[in-house]
């Protein structure tokens, strides 16, 4: 099992001992352990095998002993009997945004409420009012929180899927039948959320690749299976299909399965024009019905008077076009970001020191990383007071001299409170090397008073990066009500930069927002969000493939610049900002 699913499991657990009413602290154990697991790159089952598991802040000798015996197992007697406790649909009320474990645990037991059903029936007959923390206002918002759920697509977070699909990939180019083998489909085009997944392979012996593939640990169970491809139900609860070829027609194979399917539309037609046809299998000649299989993908696109055009881009929406002009952009490479402009330390919810994260930075090859801990708005998350947020700034300035050969910015990520106001006195913000504004709460506001909100803080001249835009996160939250239009027109008039949030909960803004808010002029950075040294490296491709779905350059990155020209843009900033607060 990886990192993750371990953690899901700790998550799940620490949920239903919510649900039950269990003791705060034993319930911030499970998440504390899980959150922990999730940042950690050594793999648990090798931490387990060596006997250092417990060594990781936050894993005692009970969580411990659980993780070693979901490991051997392959399952959790200790959840296993709390699902006997609290029954899955209860859990399901959790979707709801704004209710979370303690609220139902408390709507189960004390009204009898075991599901979404029973609970929108609650909320019609007005049987909600009165209870803890819900009023005529939250059951409105239940009941078109359940109303958006019905409307969701049956889909998964990318994120929650990546890992089996890479595993699955590796096992698969190590077949001695198969000469190359790839995730296609949502996967490879980097898309948030993914249906299911698509496997192809390029197989000297497609059979003997197929009866291989149905035997794969990751598989829970075999739907279908012929001689060139398969269908099965990966344990992680995700279908999974196998296509293979012989390697003279691989090229096809996955340009076909890569899709989207708007841009295999497109491509088609284009193809008729030129009296060819394209298929899986190859490109065939309408005059003569002869069929030539394409062992690359650039095979594919070339024999269409195409450049290769990348799978990130390909959303039937333009790129074809682009791509027979030959003015396809170079796209943003992982290699090109300079640093990073969001990160979170010891000093509020992040696992590393400040001296850890700039060393993990300086070893990236980073030129800069910005310290951007938490306000005090977020004592949940350790948001820093006055004083701590002064006593980081000496612990920043020590850390410069101790890692020379990286820019250090001392800054804050500052909540955008419910009335637009910030969380930090100005005094205060123009000290900071950087200023990073984001929603936190109160994210059920009205259309019209959340973007005012937001608006004002991207207008206020001592805000520098607005973070995670539109504060959703990938199938447990929905976005904002927000007109981002209004947002992306202030940013672009203000000069403030956006954020593509490359953590993979987030990816916010996505490709198609961040590809709008170009359009409009917005200058944009892919920060991780890190709250461990790991996620520096880890999370950053998830960004990356954000903006390249984006069309970005490097050019068009804020990040992508060396540290001298951010301090310039920092600067710039800084004397605007002084002459309009009057300093």
């Amino acid at each position: 099992m990886t990192n993750q699913e371990i953690a899901q499991v700790l998550n799940e657990i620490g949920d239903r001992l919510d649900i039950l009413g269990e003791d705060s602290f034993k319930v911030g154990a499970y998440r504390r352990a899980a959150r922990v697991l999730e940042q950690e790159p050594y793999p648990a089952e090798a931490l387990v095998a060596e006997g250092r598991l417990q060594e990781l802040r936050g894993i005692g000798k009970a969580i411990a002993t659980k993780v070693a015996d979901l490991l051997r197992e392959g399952r959790s007697p200790y959840l296993e009997r709390l699902r006997e406790q609290v029954p899955d649909s209860v859990t399901e009320l959790l979707k709801v945004p704004g209710i979370g474990p303690r609220t139902a645990g408390r709507l189960w037991r004390e009204m009898g409420i075991s599901n979404l059903a029973e609970l929108e029936a609650a909320a019609r007959s007005g049987a909600l009012r009165g209870k803890p923390g819900i009023g005529g206002k939250t059951e409105a918002n239940i009941l078109a929180a359940i109303e958006r759920l019905r409307a969701r697509p049956d889909r998964l977070p990318l994120f929650r899927v990546y890992d089996v699909a890479r595993a699955v990939k590796e096992r698969l180019r190590a077949l001695p039948s198969i000469t190359d083998a790839d995730a296609a489909g949502s996967v490879r085009r980097w898309q948030p959320t993914v249906g299911d997944l698509d496997f192809v392979a390029a197989s000297t012996d497609p059979p003997a690749a197929i009866r291989a593939f149905v035997q794969f640990p990751e598989v829970g169970s075999v739907v279908a299976q012929g001689e060139t491809e398969a269908r099965v139900l990966l344990s992680a609860g995700v279908q999974a299909d196998l296509r293979t070829v012989h390697p003279e027609a691989y090229g096809s194979l996955l340009q076909h399965f890569t899709g989207s399917k708007e841009h295999n539309i497109q491509l088609r037609e284009l193809a008729s024009t030129k009296g060819l046809s394209i298929s899986e299998y190859g490109v065939k000649r309408l005059s003569t019905g002869e069929t030539k299989p394409c062992a690359t993908e650039e095979d594919v696109y070339r024999m269409l008077g195409l450049d290769l055009i990348p799978p990130e881009i390909r959303h039937g929406s333009g790129e074809i076009e682009a791509a027979a002009r030959h003015t396809l952009p170079k796209l943003v490479a992982h290699a090109d970001i300079r640093g990073d402009l969001q990160c979170h330390t010891t000093y509020s919810d992040g696992s590393a020191s400040v001296l850890e994260m700039a060393l993990a930075a300086k070893d990236l090859g980073y030129d800069y990383l910005a310290i951007t801990d938490h306000s005090p708005g977020r004592a949940n998350a350790g948001g820093l007071t006055l004083e701590r947020l002064q006593q980081q700034a000496a612990e920043v300035a020590e850390v410069r001299r101790q890692v020379p050969g990286i820019t250090l910015l001392h800054g804050s990520e500052v909540d955008i409170r419910a009335d637009g106001s910030l969380d930090l006195p100005d005094e205060v913000l123009a000290r900071l090397d950087l200023v990073v504004a984001a929603v936190h709460s109160a994210m059920g506001q009205p259309r019209e008073r959340v973007t005012a909100r937001v608006l004002a803080a991207v207008r206020h001249p001592l805000v520098d990066v607005l973070a995670h835009p539109t504060g959703r996160l990938l199938g447990e939250r929905d976005p904002i009500d927000l007109d981002l239009d209004a947002v992306f027109a202030a940013a672009a008039e203000s000069g403030v930069a956006l954020e593509i949030n490359a953590g993979p909960s987030r990816l916010d803004l996505d490709g198609s927002l961040a590809r709008q808010a170009h359009a409009a002029g917005v200058l944009l950075c892919v920060n991780t969000d890190a709250h461990a040294t790991a996620h520096l490296a880890s999370f950053m491709p998830w960004g990356v493939a954000q903006a390249r779905r984006a069309w970005l350059t490097a050019d068009d990155l804020l990040n992508c610049r060396p540290a001298p020209a951010l301090m310039e843009w920092l600067a710039a900033r800084k004397k605007r900002a002084s002459a309009r607060v009057g300093r």
